[in-house]
């Protein structure tokens, strides 16, 4: 009883909605940079349209490039974004925007990153929140719609996945390599030996072993401190300093923007909202509309009863799919099995080479299979570490034979991986024919022993 009173008082308290503005017109801006970055790169055309074959999620198999019209849907994905920040339309806005988003990140898993599985997440959980009741187009047009205060919950639950995000990547740290190898660190930044004032340090020793042990205890503690408004401002502090530092040292584009950005969730609603009122001044917009002190009461319907269940349900899962690696007995970095959509940034160094043979079942012929003819430069350095793709581009090459008239196509790999710093080692089985395995949840027991130990979470 004592519980559900606390969860009962806790859904009854209100905050100003000025955070939850502030984030929806930073976050809805950032993505619309993004997506033009993206575009102004060429990469739509490298990495959706030219490629003749795409690897994608178990289960998602049917989310494919759309060719040409692949442009359309990144349109209409910025233009969404546009509309989530200006809260224009804003139900429809983000609805669009997620969907639109999520196909664009399943259309070919060689381009998965963490951030952009972080970016859905956000924007999957924005369509719950009442992110257009204050700075908005939404409001300014009808007054009903503004609401000065919003249930604390809205914006404490994006600080809540922000704090996944630190935390289980902290946590992922934690294991012989990095701390005690500084593996793969020791292999990336002697590559920015040639930096200005910090480089001559980067092939030091000692220097690779103190960002491993700062990044690991960065990750686990920024949450805490950006939640202790002590210490805020220094934890704000070492947000930037950690993220400008990763985007000199390492390619992963806007992320550190977004977290840099993503962090001023922690600070006083009164920050935000001098913040929207600079903003408005600047375009000579009035802003006295949105200050009418109403509080957005939500009635404990049927309906908001089911948004909560599925922003809950939606939290737990967050929570404990991380975890599920546990399932697997072998060692993750080696398999992979259950690495991805679990915040393990930037841990592992892996190289691979693969040489694909087909043979005719019934002549018994073998093709050497050369992987340009059919992958991009990018795709095949992705495949060649990673089980999934080998398999199933293993099947990619059974049917592709088969229509070539070869007789019940067999797939076999000739494959080697070197993983942080270790010499290369068989991967794949070789007398496996890899066209008669398929993709599923359970352990591929066609990957050969790691042999070695990676201890840690």
């Amino acid at each position: 009883m004592a519980i559900n009173h606390s969860i009962s008082k806790y859904l009854n308290t209100y905050t100003q909605a000025s955070t939850l503005a502030f984030f929806r017109l930073a976050f809805g801006f950032m993505m619309l940079f993004s997506l033009i970055r993206f575009a102004s790169y060429g990469w739509i055309e490298d990495f959706y349209i030219k490629p003749q074959f795409h690897f994608t999620y178990y289960g998602f198999e049917w989310v494919k490039p759309l060719g040409i019209y692949t442009y359309l849907l990144f349109i209409i994905c910025g233009i969404s974004a546009l509309f989530v920040a200006i809260g224009y339309q804003y139900k429809t806005a983000i609805v669009s925007f997620f969907l639109s988003f999520t196909y664009i990140e399943l259309m070919d898993k060689t381009t998965y990153l963490n951030h952009y599985y972080f970016i859905t997440i956000v924007s999957f959980i924005l369509i719950f929140l009442p992110a257009n009741a204050y700075f908005s187009v939404d409001a300014y047009k009808n007054s009903k719609k503004v609401f000065q205060k919003i249930p604390r919950w809205t914006t404490d639950i994006l600080k809540l996945v922000l704090g996944i995000v630190y935390f289980y990547a902290g946590l992922a740290k934690l294991n012989s390599d990095w701390l005690f190898k500084a593996m793969p660190l020791k292999i990336w930044l002697p590559n920015n030996a040639d930096l200005p004032i910090i480089g001559f340090l980067l092939n030091e020793n000692w220097v690779h072993f103190a960002f491993s042990w700062t990044g690991m205890i960065y990750d686990l503690s920024i949450p805490f401190l950006l939640l202790y408004k002590r210490t805020r401002i220094f934890a704000f502090v070492l947000v930037v300093v950690f993220h400008i530092l990763t985007k000199i040292l390492f390619p992963i584009g806007v992320f550190p923007y977004i977290m840099i950005v993503s962090s001023l969730l922690f600070f006083d609603s009164s920050f935000h909202k001098k913040v929207l009122e600079y903003i408005a001044k600047f375009f000579s917009l009035s802003s006295t509309i949105f200050e009418n002190g109403k509080e957005k009461i939500q009635n404990f319907d049927l309906i908001y009863k089911t948004k909560l269940a599925v922003i809950t349900c939606f939290l737990v899962f967050q929570i404990a799919f991380p975890f599920r690696y546990v399932l697997y007995k072998d060692e993750l970095f080696w398999t992979e099995e259950g690495f991805r959509f679990s915040w393990r940034v930037m841990l592992m160094e892996k190289a691979g080479y693969t040489q694909f043979t087909v043979t005719d079942a019934t002549t018994h012929q073998t093709i050497m299979v050369n992987n340009g003819c059919f992958l991009t430069t990018f795709q095949e350095k992705q495949m060649a570490f990673q089980p999934d793709f080998i398999l199933e581009y293993a099947h990619f090459l059974h049917d592709f034979y088969k229509e070539q008239g070869v007789n019940d196509p067999e797939v076999r790999v000739e494959s080697y991986v070197a993983l942080n710093g270790r010499l290369s080692k068989p991967y794949i089985d070789p007398k496996i024919n890899l066209a008669k395995e398929y993709e599923s949840f359970q352990h591929k027991n066609w990957i050969l022993p790691f042999n070695d130990a990676i201890k840690g979470l």
